[in-house]
């Protein structure tokens, strides 16, 4: 008889999660051990649980699901890693595949084909659904260095170039470089639209 797969849910939205847990459990040789719903709780529950698996969605407050995954990788390598997301941004993918994903699926998958993916980065495979993998491919790598990155996501609430250098303790000059480089990779005409089109990518 082959042995029952622990796994780890971690998902904000109740109502997903507790949905989830009552599918995966339908299948003989899965068992859901540990549910948290913040991203911040996964590495304790993985570690108390001793989990095979952690599913983890992509938004949750405390960590997201990419740097959970990220930590849970560093500190509990053993433990197989599922990222699920409800949108399908490229920058998504490249970023749990960075952060040590074994597999990446759409959160509206079949609970079946999930079950199956569970079995699959077991048995030492990666998964990923197709039509990510394919639009990531299409879409390329993400264009924006970790310090871009940085300015473009700290300059979302609209703070004024003086207010992010203070934040970050960076020169004005140097944030308008960092800024104004970032405009440009995107091929956009403001900081605004910047932010908009690295979120909708899945670059920030």
């Amino acid at each position: 008889m082959s042995r029952t797969i622990k796994v780890l849910l971690a998902e904000d939205q109740s109502m997903v999660r507790e949905a989830l847990a009552a599918l995966l459990g339908l299948e003989d040789d899965i068992e859901v051990v540990a549910q948290v719903a913040r991203g911040d709780e996964v590495l304790a529950a993985a570690r108390e649980h001793a989990v095979d698996v952690a599913l983890l969605d992509i938004e949750m407050p405390g960590a997201n699901g990419i740097e959970a995954a990220a930590l849970l990788h560093r500190e509990l390598p053993d433990v197989k890693l599922v990222v699920l997301t409800t949108f399908g941004r490229p920058g998504y993918l490249r970023g749990a595949m960075e952060a040590g994903a074994d597999a990446f699926l759409v959160k509206d998958a079949p609970a079946a084909q999930l079950a199956a993916a569970l079995r699959t980065v077991l048995a030492g495979e990666r998964v990923i659904d197709p039509t990510l993998a394919a639009a990531a491919l299409a879409d390329g790598a993400n264009p924006l260095t970790e310090r871009e990155r940085e300015v473009l996501r700290a300059a979302a609430d609209g703070s004024t170039n003086a207010e992010l250098a203070g934040a970050l303790h960076l020169s004005q000059g140097t944030v308008r470089n960092y800024l104004s480089t970032a405009i440009q990779k995107l091929a956009v005409r403001n900081r605004t639209e910047a932010v908009r089109v690295a979120r909708e990518k899945g670059w920030l």
